[in-house]
């Protein structure tokens, strides 16, 4: 069944205040760089396919696809980032689970508890939140090249869980062990995916009032700002009022 998130028109919106900020190539290149890890040649490293696909989604130039591949595999200097996931909590109560990819762990850790602190929140243990969230796979495809028909067919016949319309994007869920096989299945029926990954999805969120929404707002604008940073998740719902906003 289709559904509609609020959270997810967040996220989408994040995504294109990155690309005016210049900071979703450097995002894009240190996924490729860490999926690299896991053997260059996109063909047998799901992870790659999807974060080449991602990239280029996000125009990300072929040269640096290419030596952001040669980084993650050791060929050339610079792939020394390892991914890290901080948990902790919001104002309002909302939990926040921030993925990172970093070459210095003292760093990154410091400067996250900072935005943190600053913005209302706390650093917490690992395992302190992430039991409100669930593993899944993520793609996104435009809306307004496919039919909700069309995909849904496609999607569940694949495995997929659920079809989410998201304002201008179809956004299909899968579960994680699914996930490589949905996004085939896609790929190979003639889907053109915006972005395919792996992300965590609250079970429930929370509703806040507007005040709190707009302290949110800024909390993930802070984290999303920070070069090591490269996705915040937190399980909130802005009141309608807010969401006007942002359109």
């Amino acid at each position: 069944m289709s559904g509609h998130s609020k959270w997810a028109n967040i996220q989408h919106r994040k995504g294109r205040q990155d690309a005016k900020r210049g900071k979703v190539f450097t995002k894009a290149a240190k996924e490729i760089i860490i999926a690299a890890k896991g053997g260059g040649d996109p063909a047998g490293n799901s992870r790659l396919r999807a974060a080449i696909a991602a990239a280029k989604a996000v125009n990300l130039p072929k040269d640096k696809i290419e030596a952001a591949i040669r980084k993650g595999t050791g060929e050339d200097a610079g792939g020394d980032f390892v991914e890290i996931f901080y948990e902790g909590y919001a104002p309002g109560g909302v939990a926040v689970i921030i993925e990172a990819a970093t070459d210095n762990k003292n760093r990154t850790v410091a400067e996250v508890r900072h935005i943190l602190t600053k913005h209302g929140g706390s650093l917490g243990e690992t395992g302190c939140v992430g039991w409100m969230f669930d593993r899944k796979g993520v793609i996104s495809l435009d809306k307004s090249k496919y039919t909700e028909e069309a995909l849904m067919e496609a999607a569940l016949e694949a495995g997929a869980e659920d079809v989410l319309d998201e304002d201008d994007t179809w956004t299909v869920h899968t579960a994680m062990a699914d996930f490589t096989s949905v996004r085939d299945a896609l790929e190979a029926a003639g889907f053109e995916m915006l972005s395919a990954e792996l992300a965590m999805i609250p079970q429930n969120t929370l509703d806040v009032d507007a005040e709190t929404g707009r302290k949110l707002l800024r909390l993930m604008d802070a984290l999303d700002d920070n070069d090591d940073v490269q996705n915040v998740y937190a399980n909130f719902d802005l009141p309608d009022e807010v969401m006007a906003e942002l359109n």
